[in-house]
């Protein structure tokens, strides 16, 4: 007696080999396909990515610096910022009030009389450790804005210092070219010097300073 070793289609794992009521074949979706297909994404260039390291860097550095008492104050203004603070509030509030507003016929047992003394220095207290909470917290903030500045600055000047080198170079080059005509251009004569920082600030304080002694001349002018 023969046995049949032939595999039966219906014993075959699913997805491999199974077949509908029509015959046919399951394939995957177009939609499966698409969600299984990964873009390529192109490397950053090498100077963006040391860019992003070097801001790291500062970021981690400033960090590192924190002690834990400021931590945690900064940890606690964090949540005062959020709108789940706002709420807390309200709702504090609102159980604090309505007991002691609601008539007595209610039999609701009233723990504090109007003006609510008690609810008053709450919020005083709350307002007055939120607000110094902010402040710690803005103080050093603030430092860090004032370094970023003095290092953008710094930056900026030595970039400056830079293009006024690279420009006199240029010229130098362009007069030791034989076929180049060596001719005068003012301008890049004014660029190749580095600007004087010191002057632009005097200027800008002088303008300003006679900008506004203009406006008080035109409002007592108008006035009278």
């Amino acid at each position: 007696m023969q046995t049949n070793n032939e595999p039966n289609p219906s014993d075959s794992p699913s997805g491999f080999g199974s077949s509908d009521s029509t015959g046919a074949a399951k394939t995957p979706t177009a939609s499966s396909q698409a969600s299984q297909k990964i873009l390529p994404t192109a490397p950053l260039p090498e100077s963006i990515s040391q860019n992003i390291e070097t801001i790291i860097a500062l970021h981690r550095r400033s960090e590192k610096n924190v002690s834990q008492h400021q931590r945690f104050v900064e940890t606690i203004t964090i949540f005062f910022g959020r709108p789940v603070f706002l709420y807390s509030i309200l709702l504090g509030i609102i159980l604090w009030v309505a007991p002691n507003a609601l008539p007595r016929r209610l039999g609701v047992p009233r723990f504090e009389e109007v003006p609510f003394p008690w609810l008053q220095f709450s919020l005083t207290a709350g307002s007055l450790l939120v607000t110094t909470g902010v402040l710690i917290k803005q103080e050093r903030q603030e430092k860090l804005a004032e370094q970023r500045a003095q290092l953008s600055l710094q930056l900026n000047l030595l970039s400056e210092q830079k293009i006024a080198k690279l420009i006199a170079l240029i010229e130098e080059l362009r007069q030791d070219l034989p076929n180049v005509k060596n001719r005068s251009d003012p301008e890049a004569e004014i660029m190749k010097s580095p600007t004087d920082a010191h002057a632009i600030v005097d200027l800008l304080e002088e303008t300003l300073a006679s900008e506004l002694a203009n406006l008080s001349q035109q409002e007592i002018s108008t006035q009278e």
